[in-house]
């Protein structure tokens, strides 16, 4: 309480410090998109911490019902920071959300279903903390432009270094492109996004959160990837929110657009976001043994247990119908439910930089960019707890590079789901390892596979594509 107590204080130091004007109150809706409303700082008082603010959660996506649309945000004072863009200096909180009638946590909110994961985990016995260090990869474009409608359906991008921007003999074009898959790692003038990248990092850096390092990605188009540092589930959660939001933002003062969507451009590599992972107890790392690769036999067990889940897993850490454009052979996809040290062809790697006992940990590379951090993260620990409790072999490591089996071996590596309505039905009939200790609710479940199937799977389905002319339009 008393740490509580002195960060409501920090909160009011900030408002006075940096002479606010606006609370800008954030959380996240069900797809995993920031929500936001603000209020001037004259009406903010200590008790908001306490007795939150109202709001209407009917609006929300995947939601609450229109009668029954009254909600509480309550926001952490531990979130609190100055948001750069807003013209009007405003302070930003990330919230919690309760029924107003019972206050108690509300199900849908995401942010919750990660707290229940940390807890749960405790109860365990298994491990006291868990940290997580997401990879999230991304576009930086010149321009974008699409429509749907009745009659026409179309999109195009842009980029100043996309190899397909080279102009014509009679306007001018400097060159330096970017060929597909020859993103890894040029210098400027072909990385024509390494200031862009440095003003992202100076940003995030000032938001509290530790980069470790930027880069250009091996895709062309502005493709980008930038690493901050690990930290327990929720707060990790939190910082990935803030992430998108600066990286987005930053990418707009220069004039460009940012997109975490995994698969903007064909041919080239999809944008994926790689999940470190590992337990904690007492200060003591876990995933450190003698077993393969350096690990512990509760590693491997994690491992048996993301591995057995994958399919089911892959609708929440996949959770697009564009992330199944990026899962495909030939683009270092992890299409292949494997695991292996340094290998990168197999879905589940175990980085080998370090011999640290406190760097031992695995790297799950199908998530991407799209999914919802809090809920995601959450599943993902409840499935390698399931293998830690039920002692679930993950089989024999596979050191070969999978994208070269000949295909009787490679018909014997089981496949990710090529689809997100193949994951959304594996998540239908293997969901009793979320649902421990209450931390997924079966009305969660059901909503999240109702939203994304009448949402999103339908509408594409209904719709004829562009390139559906191109195949039968002359039959």
């Amino acid at each position: 309480m008393a740490k509580s107590k002195d960060a409501i204080k920090n909160v009011f130091d900030l408002i006075k410090k940096n002479d606010v004007k606006m609370i800008d109150l954030r959380f996240t809706d069900l797809p995993g998109q920031w929500q936001h409303f603000s209020v001037p700082v004259s009406q903010f008082r200590e008790s908001a911490f306490e007795e939150g603010l109202g709001f209407d959660g009917s609006s929300i996506r995947g939601w609450q019902s229109i009668n029954e649309s009254d909600m509480l945000v309550f926001p952490d004072p531990e979130t609190a920071a100055i948001d750069p863009f807003i013209k009007y200096k405003s302070l930003s909180m990330i919230c919690d959300i309760k029924d107003p009638e019972t206050l108690e946590n509300y199900s849908r909110d995401p942010r919750w279903i990660a707290k229940k994961a940390v807890e749960y985990l405790k109860t365990t016995k298994i491990a006291q903390n868990v940290y997580f260090g997401p990879e999230a990869e991304f576009f930086i474009l010149d321009h974008v432009a699409y429509n749907v409608n009745e009659y026409s359906s179309w999109y195009k991008i842009d980029s100043i270094e996309g190899f397909w921007n080279t102009g014509s003999e009679h306007e001018v074009n400097l060159g330096h492109k970017i060929r597909l898959k020859e993103g890894y790692f040029p210098v400027p003038p072909a990385d024509s996004t390494n200031d862009i990248r440095n003003a992202m990092v100076e940003f995030l850096q000032n938001a509290g959160i530790e980069v470790e390092t930027q880069h250009h990605e091996v895709a062309t188009g502005g493709q980008a990837e930038i690493d901050f540092k690990y930290c327990p589930l929720v707060q990790c959660a939190d910082r990935l929110m803030m992430f998108k939001y600066i990286i987005k933002n930053t990418a707009r003062l220069y004039g460009k657009t940012a997109t975490f969507m995994p698969k903007p451009i064909f041919g080239d590599n999809g944008s994926g976001m790689h999940v470190h992972q590992s337990l904690w107890n007492n200060g003591k790392p876990l995933f450190a043994g003698s077993e393969y690769a350096g690990l512990s036999k509760t590693a491997l067990y994690y491992i048996g247990g993301i591995l057995k889940h994958a399919p089911s897993l892959l609708a929440f850490t996949n959770p697009t119908t564009n992330s199944y454009k990026r899962l495909v052979p030939g683009y270092e996809a992890p299409v292949n439910l494997a695991y292996s040290k340094a290998n990168r062809s197999a879905c589940v790697r175990i980085p080998m930089y370090s011999q640290n006992p406190k760097s031992k940990r695995l790297e799950f590379r199908c998530p991407d960019g799209t999914s919802n951090p809090y809920i995601a993260f959450a599943a993902m620990l409840m499935a390698g707890l399931d293998g830690i409790i039920n002692k679930i072999d993950p089989g024999e490591p596979m050191d070969k590079d999978i994208y070269h089996l000949s295909h009787e071996e490679l018909s014997k590596v089981p496949q990710a789901p090529s689809s997100l309505d193949i994951a959304l039905e594996a998540l239908k009939h293997d969901n009793a390892y979320l649902t421990k200790g209450g931390v997924f609710t079966q009305d969660l479940i059901e909503t999240w596979i109702d939203y994304k199937v009448e949402k999103e799977i339908k509408p594409m389905q209904l719709r004829p594509h562009p390139y559906e002319f191109h195949l039968y339009y002359e039959v």
